[in-house]
């Protein structure tokens, strides 16, 4: 894992993240956790938060296998050591996520953490991690500030806590209290399990916002959050291929299709003069160089590649910076092949790559009225912009 701080607060630690619930509170036929803010579901941005964190040793997620494909999607890229099954309760789920860690030193710390508490603070991590030296169990909490009312009556609410996650423990005592109440599925969080063993959970006062998403309401507070200190760019694209000047085996590809056409473009990779462009707009609108800066000609690896890997690549890096796709806008310019017949294919293949919706990509297609080397039929060129919103 990554090491970022200047400062190593414990001598390792192991996450656990619980996202195998189905969401039914929210209404939706996507579980949350795999609901996208930015362009990225709620269980990668909350994954994002803990990968820099100095002395992660590994990151276990607990998954409904129902939920699959929604979760290989969501981590693609991402060095998570274990996956684990859910159960019929949280405290099952993650008696199940601790399988994984059994030879794990029983000293070492682990943090269990709800994978829809996506705008947890590096400084709450920091700091629960630092009270773990003196504590077998710990959790972030915040103080309880409304007044509280039970069958009329007021409660009095000094010494009250709401108890969030992340939640800290020694592993092996966690361990051992889930076997001391092995099929015993009444507990709301590892906190509680560990109190009713008799060990002492210390409260750590959180002071960053980490709202827990269970209702539609709570889903609209974290997009609002997550999405207030934004900016947009638009960047550009150019990419130009002649085409060969004979027949050969090698296919016409545009826009990440084949064309029916009796010559292929030229070039070290499929030639894919649509996709080419897309990745250069999109590459220039983070500011991370040009396609030949990742993909250089001069590699024979990348002879006759699939350029949908170019764009994936550059898709990647774009997300990897919380960034959103909002539009691309691809211009053609060629004397032949009509693009209209194709017009469609591109945009749901360009979408399939991007896993955007095909309404955000416009394709066009244009001609020079026969002046220059498209105007002679030598080879295509194609222009995109690319609009995205990127996290400041």
């Amino acid at each position: 894992m990554k090491q970022t701080s200047e400062q190593q607060p414990n001598k390792g630690f192991h996450l656990l993240i619980a996202a195998a619930g189905s969401s039914a509170r929210m209404g939706q036929d996507t579980p949350k956790q795999y609901q996208r803010i930015n362009g990225k579901a709620i269980l990668r941005h909350t994954v994002e938060k803990f990968i820099n964190i100095n002395g992660l040793q590994s990151i276990s997620i607990i998954i409904n296998p129902e939920h699959q494909n929604l979760y290989d999607e969501a981590v693609q890229g991402l060095d998570i050591a274990h996956q684990s099954i859910g159960s019929n309760t949280r405290k099952n789920s993650i008696y199940n996520g601790l399988q994984n860690l059994l030879k794990v030193n029983k000293d070492e710390i682990i943090l269990i953490h709800d994978a829809a508490r996506p705008l947890i603070h590096d400084d709450d991590i920091t700091t629960l991690l630092s009270v773990m030296g003196n504590n077998v169990a710990a959790t972030l909490a915040t103080p309880v500030k409304d007044t509280l009312h039970r069958d009329g009556e007021s409660i009095d609410r000094d010494g009250l806590w709401s108890i969030q996650t992340p939640q800290a423990f020694k592993i092996g005592a966690l361990i051992d209290a889930h076997e001391q109440f092995k099929g015993d599925g009444n507990f709301t969080d590892d906190a509680g399990l560990m109190r009713s063993c008799g060990h002492h959970v210390e409260i750590v006062p959180a002071k960053h916002p980490n709202i827990k998403i269970t209702a539609p309401d709570d889903l609209a507070i974290i997009k609002a959050i997550m999405t207030q200190n934004t900016e947009t760019r638009t960047a550009s694209g150019f990419d130009v291929h002649a085409f060969e000047k004979e027949p050969s085996a090698r296919r016409l590809i545009m826009g990440g299709i084949e064309i029916d056409h009796p010559l292929a473009l030229t070039g070290h990779s499929d030639a894919d003069v649509v996709l080419h462009a897309i990745t250069d707009a999109l590459l220039g609108s983070i500011n991370a160089g040009d396609i030949g800066t990742h993909f250089p000609p001069s590699d024979e690896q990348w002879k006759n590649a699939d350029s949908a890997q170019f764009l994936q690549h550059a898709y990647d890096l774009l997300l990897e910076q919380s960034g959103q796709i909002n539009f691309i806008d691809v211009t053609i310019i060629a004397e032949e092949p009509k693009i209209g017949p194709h017009r469609t294919a591109i945009q749901n293949r360009i979408a399939e790559i991007l896993d955007i919706s095909s309404s955000r990509i416009g394709i066009k297609a244009t001609t020079t009225e026969k002046l220059g080397f498209t105007g002679r039929k030598e080879g295509i060129a194609c222009q995109a912009l690319a609009t995205i919103t990127l996290l400041q």
